[in-house]
């Protein structure tokens, strides 16, 4: 994948006394394929997963040809957790993940034993550049009265110093948890889902100043624009959009409830605040709707993802092949790194199961009603 041009990507990378800091990354997203190209490929991805006996996640950002192709071979499309969920449940020896970095490694956490390799373990994701672990760690340590919460978008490091990690399906349930028995809370590295987080639980909370460069770009003046031109449309936000988003929206959610919840609203117009990834996974539930994208930067500026991760972006099936083939791209993590890591993810889990929550709704419109209110879990 050399000769593939590289795109320079700036994101935040927040430090202590220098909260508005910027780092500079690097996305190489492949040359789209022709159809019979992409026909070729996907017919020999699905070969070298029989053969490997292998199977394929993917995240709902990836593109629609990669979802199609895991949900066709018997594998995946999902969030991170329910990827790495459904990797560690499958007979499989090995897992092939499309998506960026953290999630090969949280696959990894919970299947060690297995194999993992992925498309390009050079796709990123600003959330967890953002959050150094050696940094993050000085800052837990300044802080040790605090509960350590960190969002599944983070390093395996970052994870492992973590006392709980969460999802946004069930942060707000979790935080409200920990509020009530009087902890107070260091939270990253998310500011606009944390702070969406705080508002409705009114916990006492530090939080990290990342962001994620998709959703960091919704902008909730060009938002009120769209709403005023499509006066019927409902809008569907992820949380860790800017709260001048989440202000205008109908329902805030994680992307498995913003799909869930595409479907059972009545309504034929949606304005999506997320990555455009997920209008693919949308309009196969719901075909008969218009789905519009939130506007980012205006009609007259640039913008760094225009919607889209530069990073989910990379992953392309020639990827695919190689790792499959040549076993190219294994996700590697020190064993006892490893074993820190799953301890805050297990809590969660059990933390889950215990109040019987899904972390991710169920599909049934009546029994996930709290999912899609306003105050619901994110």
């Amino acid at each position: 994948m050399t000769d593939v041009p590289v795109r320079s990507v700036a994101f935040d990378l927040p430090a202590v006394g220098h909260p508005g800091a910027v780092g500079q990354a690097w996305a190489r997203v492949p040359a789209p394929l022709s159809a019979p190209q992409r026909a070729a490929a996907a017919q020999r991805v699905r070969a070298l997963l029989a053969r490997e006996n292998a199977v394929l996640v993917a995240h709902y950002y990836v593109d629609a040809d990669i979802q199609e192709l895991a949900e066709a071979s018997g594998g995946c499309v999902g969030d991170s957790l329910e990827m790495a969920r459904f990797g560690r449940d499958h007979a499989a020896a090995t897992l092939l993940v499309a998506g960026v970095r953290f999630m090969g490694e949280t696959a990894k956490i919970l299947s060690p034993a297995k194999r993992v390799l992925m498309p390009d373990p050079q796709a990123t994701c600003s959330l967890d550049l953002g959050c150094p672990a050696p940094a993050f760690a000085d800052w837990c340590d300044a802080h040790p009265d605090r509960t350590v919460v960190v969002y599944a978008n983070t390093s395996a490091a970052v994870k492992a110093r973590a006392d709980w990690v969460v999802t946004s399906s069930i942060a707000l349930e979790l935080i409200a948890h920990l509020h009530a028995r009087g902890e107070k809370i260091l939270w990253a590295p998310d500011r606009h889902l944390g702070r969406y987080v705080q508002r409705q639980t009114g916990a006492d909370m530090l939080l990290w100043q990342g962001a994620c460069l998709v959703h960091d770009e919704f902008k909730g003046a060009e938002l009120a624009l769209m709403r005023a031109e499509y006066p019927d449309a409902r809008v569907l936000a992820h949380p860790e959009s800017p709260a001048s988003v989440l202000a205008q929206a109908d329902v805030i959610g994680s992307t498995t409830q913003l799909i869930e919840a595409a479907h059972a609203l009545d309504t034929q117009r949606l304005i999506v605040a997320t990555d455009q990834g997920i209008l693919h996974k949308m309009r196969q539930r719901a075909p008969a709707k218009t789905f519009l994208a939130a506007p980012t930067a205006g009609d007259s500026a640039t913008c760094k993802s225009c919607a889209h991760c530069p990073w989910m972006a990379m992953n392309g099936l020639a990827g695919m092949i190689d790792a499959l083939e040549h076993g190219a791209n294994e996700i590697l993590l020190d064993p006892d790194l490893a074993r820190r890591a799953k301890a805050p993810i297990d809590r969660m889990l059990d933390f889950a199961d215990a109040r019987k929550r899904p972390v991710r709704a169920s599909g049934d419109l009546a029994r996930d009603g709290a999912l899609f209110q306003r105050v619901g879990p994110a």
